[in-house]
């Protein structure tokens, strides 16, 4: 073992179990790695709830939804000994997959995960061993999804490399709601609420096994005009069942049909806009504005400080485009893989482009029982 930029290399041969506790190849040295489950773990949850960086994707909540929906195995990774309080961690799903391969992800299906480290050190030797443990193992890489932590300059010894490149759009909720209305692009937003509130819509919001019904028979119909498999139905379920009153539906109806719906989640003072759909028929009524309006607005008086409207591929030139109108100066992510492997959702890869074109051909049920054999396989 030899010191680098401050943190320890582990060796790909060191004899190591499989991703546990490296106490016994290294005694006396000043830092060790340990793993916990995050789930049981009740000091996880105190690290998130108290560090600045935790968002809803580390919660035991979404950990737990993503685990009975996929099977994924939650696991995270310290610096701190099991006896003591937890300083850090960096959260990952174990995936094992016949068909995409075997690997750890910093989080499948969630917008972004930052490491919760406040120490340069300490992250830099924990990566240095987790790319041992990737090397040794044979898994096929490790992904991690930062925010503002940019890999490519963590030190020597860290090889990560740049997967794929999104923007992330926030909201901020601190000034009085007119100022944040008076933000938001006025032809392509300010007007369009307008023209919802105008258009005699009806909003119904909450967590019913009929709101979810009707949600997703919206989100199946906008998935078929992007030619792609809908998230499977029981993510939407283990969502609720795991979020209980911090996840909110909210549909808009037109004389009784509904013709749009977003759905959000709330951890601490942000809220976080996840997913979106419509029907096209109703776009002229501006019905998504309007009822992303009502959400701010309600965050807004349930004293929420952020809405966060998630990630955008930068190739996603619609997305970003009204998204932009809302926020016009987004921040831009990265992912992260080690080693480097093409993520495997990038509109550029040709698996990606023929995938999107059998969907397209596909009818909306049959796009639905793609969704819940596939999704496992590409978190």
């Amino acid at each position: 073992m030899t010191r680098l930029g401050g943190a320890l290399r582990i060796p790909a041969n060191a004899k190591m179990s499989d991703l546990a506790n490296i106490d016994d190849i290294q005694p006396g040295l000043d830092l060790c790695c340990y793993q916990l489950d995050p789930t049981e773990d009740p000091r996880w949850t105190e690290l998130v709830e108290r560090h600045p960086r935790a968002s809803v994707f580390h919660t035991v909540g979404w950990l737990n939804a993503l685990r009975r929906t996929y099977g994924y195995e939650p696991m995270a990774f310290t610096t701190s000994p099991p006896t003591g309080d937890l300083k850090n961690g960096l959260v990952f799903c174990r995936i094992n997959s016949w068909l995409t391969g075997r690997r750890l992800v910093s989080l499948p299906f969630s917008d972004h995960c930052e490491p919760l480290f406040d120490s340069a050190e300490d992250v830099n030797f924990l990566l240095n061993y987790l790319q041992a443990v990737i090397q040794r193992r044979k898994w096929k890489y490790l992904e991690v999804r930062p925010i503002n932590w940019n890999c490519g300059q963590t030190g020597e010894g860290i090889a990560f490399l740049p997967t794929a490149a999104y923007f992330l759009h926030k909201i901020d909720l601190r000034p009085d709601l007119n100022e944040v209305f008076s933000s938001l692009d006025k032809d392509s937003v300010q007007r369009r609420i307008q023209r919802g509130q105008r258009a005699g819509l009806v909003e119904k919001c909450g967590r019913s096994d009929e709101l979810l019904k009707e949600f997703y028979a919206l989100f199946v119909i906008t998935r078929g005009r992007h030619r792609v498999p809908p998230t499977p139905y029981a993510w939407f379920r283990n969502l609720i069942q795991c979020f209980d009153k911090a996840l909110a539906i909210r549909l808009a109806y037109k004389d009784k049909t509904p013709i749009a719906a977003i759905l959000t989640l709330r951890f601490r003072d942000v809220v976080y806009f996840k997913y979106g759909c419509s029907d096209a028929r109703f776009n002229k009524l501006s019905a998504t504005p309007w009822l992303l309006w009502r959400a701010i607005a309600a965050a807004k008086s349930n004293e929420a400080k952020e809405f966060d409207m998630g990630r955008t591929q930068k190739d996603d030139a619609g997305l970003l485009a009204f998204k932009n109108h809302w926020v016009p100066k987004p921040k831009r992510m990265v992912y992260w893989t080690f080693p480097h492997t093409p993520s495997l959702d990038s509109p550029d890869g040709w698996k990606f482009r023929i995938a999107k074109r059998i969907f397209s051909f596909m009818p909306n049920s049959l796009r639905t029982m793609a969704g819940r054999l596939i999704y496992r396989h590409i978190g």
